[in-house]
């Protein structure tokens, strides 16, 4: 038999000895006893819309933990898939992205994003927070919203520093891990999360949780990284064929990716900004896309390559997570396998494309997984969208092309956005510090001349590719 906790049982007697004791009093011939039991509805509304707010604020704040948690995930997964002379630069990118986009979106990114609109563009106040009062609870409601917001615009960096790893000066990712942050994301998340255009649309674009905002940005970003950094020596040959450097720690990269996947349950889930009964869906279509994307990934790589190769697989978990991103409120279980499936089918093929047709070196495939499958996750919203779900109907639930149409706007101004300003941004760099460190320092290792460290002393080989 099922017994309550004792929480509850206290609980259910207080609320039944409460009833008790009103049916008592009204029984009794109490004066005014309508008076009293309206008083006590009021009192029993107050108490529950206290307790709503007490867990709204928990949620909120452990969802901004657990996406904090995925730079980690990033880290491990950015290392692992690079080489073991890279290590310690790879770790000071990861900790130094969140350190300094933390406060340059304390500084101005968080208003630019959220603070009082002009435009349809950009907000214009609450930069340092100015205006939040922590003596109401609003102002404390704005802190807990503003460390979440936070945590998913060190993402946004976080996701460019994969595409350029091995190659690029730590003092050209400081420059611009602040300035993603400060102004290039804070700008197009505004146009979608802080009531820009994009947000007013006739049929407004869906982004739940940022497949456009957070993923495909940094993704377009890391695509102009690249593309101005050039590749990594010894990446192609004289004829142009691409030479494959594997990562040296699969094991780390796979902890990564766990972690990640574990992070993507606050990431998505936590975008409720509020502890309803939502919550569960979204875990449920947010699993369901990881999963169905690394059996594609997996099934893709086997037939393309005749292995099950595990780097396309743990990148298919990626892909099906960020795809996802989107619609993880507005579409049914069954259309978030359709949304994993085919994420983990175009990673696979986007990732050749890019290192072998476009020639553009990403060691991870951040440029595939974040910038790729964010605009195919957006785009798919479009397509799935179920008014039973998120109460918006995309092409298959009827809703015709609406949608659709809006998903597709927003997708090209945000990779308009933050690929030009990208190169703008990393061209300005490569013209005044540099962007790229030397070639007898790339093949020494950033390890040793950017920080005078070695992560594995004593076992370190150096060669010259």
């Amino acid at each position: 038999m099922y017994t309550p906790p004792l929480s509850r049982r206290l609980t259910v007697a207080a609320i039944g000895g409460g009833i008790l004791t009103t049916l008592t009093t009204l029984s009794a011939g109490a004066a005014e006893p309508a008076a009293d039991l309206a008083a006590a509805v009021s009192a029993a509304g107050e108490a529950a819309a206290g307790a709503q707010s007490a867990a709204n604020f928990v949620w909120i704040c452990v969802a901004a933990f657990l996406v904090f948690f995925m730079q980690a995930g990033f880290a491990m997964v950015e290392a692992g898939f690079t080489r073991a002379k890279n290590v310690c630069n790879i770790i000071m990118k990861n900790l130094l992205d969140f350190s300094v986009g933390s406060l340059a979106f304390f500084v101005l990114g968080f208003g630019i994003m959220f603070g009082s609109d002009i435009g349809g563009f950009i907000g214009t106040d609450q930069f340092l927070l100015a205006g939040t009062d922590p003596g109401t609870a609003d102002g404390l409601w704005n802190y807990a919203f503003w460390l979440f917001q936070c945590v998913f615009a060190a993402t946004a960096a976080t996701i460019v520093s994969g595409a350029m790893a091995e190659r690029t000066k730590f003092t050209a990712y400081l420059i611009y891990s602040a300035f993603i942050c400060l102004f290039i994301y804070p700008v197009s998340g505004h146009w979608i999360w802080g009531g820009g255009w994009l947000s007013s649309l006739s049929t407004p674009m869906i982004d739940f949780a940022g497949s456009t905002v957070v993923h495909s940005a940094g993704g377009w970003l890391a695509l102009a990284g690249a593309l101005l950094l050039g590749p990594r020596e010894g990446k192609y040959t004289a004829d142009g064929t691409s030479k494959a450097i594997p990562g040296h720690n699969i094991l780390a990269g796979a902890l990564g990716v766990f972690i990640l996947w574990f992070g993507w349950f606050g990431f998505n889930p936590g975008s409720t900004t509020a502890a309803n009964s939502s919550i569960g869906l979204i875990a449920v279509t947010t699993n369901l896309a990881a999963a169905t994307g690394v059996v594609a990934a997996m099934i893709t790589a086997w037939i393309r390559f005749g292995k099950p190769d595990v780097t396309m697989s743990l990148n298919g978990a990626l892909a099906g997570l960020v795809a996802i991103t989107a619609g993880c409120a507005n579409v049914s279980p069954g259309s978030a396998v359709a949304i994993g499936g085919i994420a983990g089918i175009v990673v696979v093929i986007s990732v050749e494309f890019i290192d072998k047709v476009l020639k553009i070196d990403d060691p991870v495939g951040a440029i595939s997984v974040h910038g790729v499958c964010g605009a195919l996750g957006t785009f798919c919203v479009g397509i799935f969208a179920d008014k039973d779900f998120g109460g918006v109907s995309g092409l298959l639930d009827g809703g015709g092309i609406a949608l659709l149409t809006s998903q597709i706007i927003g997708i090209a101004a945000v990779f308009a956005w933050s690929f030009v300003l990208g190169l703008i941004l990393f061209s300005a760099i490569k013209a005044t510090v540099g962007l790229r460190v030397s070639r007898i320092e790339e093949l020494r290792g950033l390890d040793i001349d950017e920080h005078g460290n070695e992560a594995y002393y004593g076992f370190q080989i150096y060669t010259t590719e």
